[in-house]
């Protein structure tokens, strides 16, 4: 677990380091799905990225 970030001397919660880590993890993982043609069978595309993004954002800070 994380303690606080400090940032030119405001610190920040560990939430939003993990927050910003989880963007290019979820874009990485939102380019495999289009490109494998996964994300085709999803009724609403803008929620399941909302989703995953949670999910990704899950996992970071469970496993960091």
């Amino acid at each position: 677990m994380m303690t606080e970030f400090d940032l030119f001397g405001v610190f920040m919660a560990p939430i939003v380091v993990y927050a910003v880590a989880a963007i290019p993890l979820t874009m990485i993982l939102r380019f495999v799905l289009w490109r494998t043609g996964i994300m085709k069978w999803f009724w609403h595309v803008a929620l399941f990225e909302i989703a995953l993004y949670t999910c990704v954002l899950c996992l970071l800070v469970s496993y960091a």
